[in-house]
């Protein structure tokens, strides 16, 4: 049996919570931002709060507002959040209610919250695993070994992330606690009507997943099934799916109100088992507690509630100058560094100079840990990319993962936030997409949302571009689908050097940086692509994210003539445009911008100046890609320097690469194609 002093605290919290709602319901004008409360999930809330210590990391759902206050959080803190004010310690403004993050040191840890159902079980399966690797490799030293706690609603166990998630926790037994709460609602749509099973029968497809029942609306029994859970995993460092079943009480959200949806019969079914009543009548009954004890309570916290609002209310909002802060964290190289062209040595294929690149990364950071699918041992990447990576450095640091894109990707958050730097590979770029529900929710948002607290610091590698029939699905390119979400980091080298120098920079930028790697330039085997070879920089040269470069100037007497263009491309377009460039001899600068974003666009925009005719060179499918958004950028920034429309070179708009080798050439650019159009553009 629990203290009485234990079960009054309780009490006194689920009053908190109670009159929080209460407030929040009967001043809908101002409450004006959606949010959604705890009532009826109060007691699984707080038994979860009251027992997390500050090594702990807890990933609260948007409805947890019960768990925060077992934690230790002042209504106030979570009101500001509430009403989008400057104060907001969580995220500034920017987020809805109970989202939060946070890095106090004596609170638990909490990374970023998104709102995307089930999308949070991936990074937080990712701190799990960032906790086992550093206790495996003994990277710092945890007085008490951490536990993590995932909080979910049984609706958001059908997402298929969540299963990736369970599997990759099951398989590396990894210290979680998946808390599914459990109250037969969606939206609108019940568990019987939207999933086959809870999720207590569903962990039981996942050998290695343990599980447990618990009353979600006794304080009493919430309380003893997490603690007993939170020591066991302390211990053990196994996972484990806790199923809580509770009412909902409340609304779904201050937008989607339960008398729209919800009979009276089903409500008051559900309020037979509000917790707040089920712990009075324990107090009273088993504890002698008096009536008026506990009302005294329930007034006092509806006069703390108040106040807290009141100040809430009167907090100042957000400064507009703040708007544009935190998208990335700052970097602190800023020049290139280091010796790019080493003396008295042979030239490199790119892909070699990119293995070395991360060889040398692993070797000189504990942190860095490399995986993805086939990276490991026995093959070392479908290109060789990582070949003998895993035999140098072990199975820990460099491992094969299963197909799961999301979890690669969006484990990185996690790994992040515990200190690691995960470089991670998405096998094709044409298989990004299973990732882009966290690239977008989770890491993208990540630094902005958290105010710069939670910036996540990966590389994520992805093989990319078309060569030598590869087909529609190996060979596509996804870069103006990357370069629309902001919030990430996008290089594209060309060559043996700035694959190595970008690398390096990717590393030491506490952002997330994606690295697209032509395939067709790995090993300089299209013909004309021999120059991607270049002599490999030492290991201590750097490349800054930003930084164009000229890759072939044209004769000053023809730009004095005005008898010069230029071409801005990057990838394979470099050599398509050099190529080409060739039965035009002085006449073509090139301009290989090596990173996507952030852009050099002082270099593109003086080298258009110079010239004043211009080709923005893609293998993209032209129509609406990062080509032709550049394309009206340069249009709109050196229009007065222009003697001619900026032309815009690309693939044909078709949904994929055709496989057949004369269909793949008919559908992309190549060298005569840019000549055609560099011979027009001279000749305007």
């Amino acid at each position: 049996m629990l203290s009485k002093e234990l079960m009054l605290k309780g009490y006194r919290l689920m009053m908190t919570a109670r009159a929080m709602a209460e407030i929040y319901d009967a001043n809908r004008q101002i409450c004006k931002y959606v949010h959604s409360t705890s009532r009826g999930h109060e007691a699984i809330q707080l038994a979860t709060g009251m027992l997390l210590k500050p090594c702990d990391f807890v990933s609260p759902y948007y409805r947890d507002e019960s768990m925060m206050l077992g934690m230790g959080y002042r209504p106030y803190e979570m009101m500001l959040q509430l009403l989008a004010k400057g104060d907001d310690p969580f995220t500034g403004g920017r987020e809805y209610y109970n989202h939060p993050n946070i890095r106090r040191s004596d609170f638990p840890q909490i990374i970023h919250q998104s709102s995307a159902t089930g999308m949070q079980v991936i990074p937080t399966t990712g701190i799990a695993q960032g906790i086992k690797y550093k206790e495996h490799e003994k990277i710092g030293d945890y007085a008490i070994p951490p536990v993590v706690i995932c909080s979910l609603g049984d609706g958001s166990v059908t997402e298929g992330e969540v299963s990736e998630a369970f599997q990759f926790a099951s398989l590396h037994q990894l210290p979680i606690i998946y808390l599914v709460q459990d109250n037969e609602w969606g939206i609108s749509a019940t568990g019987s009507e939207s999933r086959t099973m809870d999720a207590y029968e569903y962990a039981s497809g996942f050998k290695g997943l343990e599980r447990v029942r618990v009353n979600g609306s006794d304080f009493l029994d919430s309380y003893k099934t997490m603690e007993y859970t939170i020591d066991w995993v302390r211990k053990w460092r196994r996972p484990i799916l806790v199923h809580a079943k509770v009412p909902l009480l409340g609304h779904h959200t201050s937008g989607v109100r339960k008398e729209w949806y919800r009979t009276a019969e089903d409500l008051e079914k559900h309020y037979l088992d509000d917790p707040g009543p089920k712990l009075r009548k324990t107090l009273l009954q088993q504890k002698g507690i008096k009536e008026e004890q506990l009302d005294k309570i329930e007034e006092e916290e509806k006069e703390y509630v108040a106040n807290e609002f009141d100040e809430a209310v009167s907090a100042p909002e957000p400064d507009p100058a703040t708007v544009t802060d935190h998208v990335f964290a700052p970097v602190t190289i800023t020049k290139e560094q280091g010796n790019r062209t080493p003396a008295g040595k042979d030239k490199v294929v790119m892909v070699d100079a990119a293995l070395h690149a991360v060889e040398e990364i692993l070797h000189d950071n504990p942190e860095a840990l490399f995986y993805g699918q086939d990276v490991g041992k026995r093959l070392g990447g479908v290109f060789r990319e990582a070949a003998t990576l895993a035999d140098k450095f072990g199975d820990a640091r460099v491992f094969n993962t299963a197909i799961q894109e999301a979890y690669i990707i969006g484990s990185t958050v996690g790994m992040s936030a515990v200190g690691l730097k995960p470089i991670v590979e998405v096998q094709f770029a044409d298989y990004i997409y299973p990732g882009i529900n966290q690239l977008v929710t989770e890491i993208s948002k990540s630094c902005y949302l958290s105010c710069g607290k939670y910036p996540v610091s990966c590389i994520i590698r992805v093989p990319i571009g078309a060569y030598g029939g590869g087909g529609p699905y190996h060979s596509g390119s996804v870069e103006s689908t990357l370069a629309t979400i902001k919030g990430i980091k996008i290089a594209y080298p060309s060559n043996a050097a700035d694959i190595k120098g970008l690398m390096k920079a990717a590393y030491l930028d506490p952002n997330p940086v994606i690295m697209l790697e032509h395939k067709g330039l790995y090993w300089s085997k299209v013909p004309g692509t021999d120059e991607a070879k270049m002599v490999e920089p030492d290991s201590d040269y750097i490349l800054p994210l930003g930084i164009g470069a000229i890759a072939l100037d044209a004769a000053p007497e023809a730009v004095e003539n005005g008898d010069s263009i230029c071409i801005i491309t990057y990838g394979m377009g470099v050599y398509w445009a050099k190529n080409a460039a060739k039965q035009f001899p002085g006449r073509v600068e090139v301009v290989d911008v090596r990173t996507i974003y952030p852009l050099d666009e002082e270099l593109i925009y003086k080298t258009v100046k110079k010239h004043g005719k211009c080709i923005v060179l893609t293998e993209e499918q032209l129509r609406n890609s990062f080509c032709e958004a550049l394309a009206g950028r340069i249009a709109q920034n050196c229009f007065q320097y222009l003697d001619a429309p900026v032309q815009t070179i690309g693939a044909l708009d078709l949904p994929a690469v055709p496989m057949n080798m004369i269909l793949e050439a008919a559908m992309l650019p190549n060298a005569d194609k840019v000549a055609e159009r560099i011979g027009r553009l001279l000749n305007w």
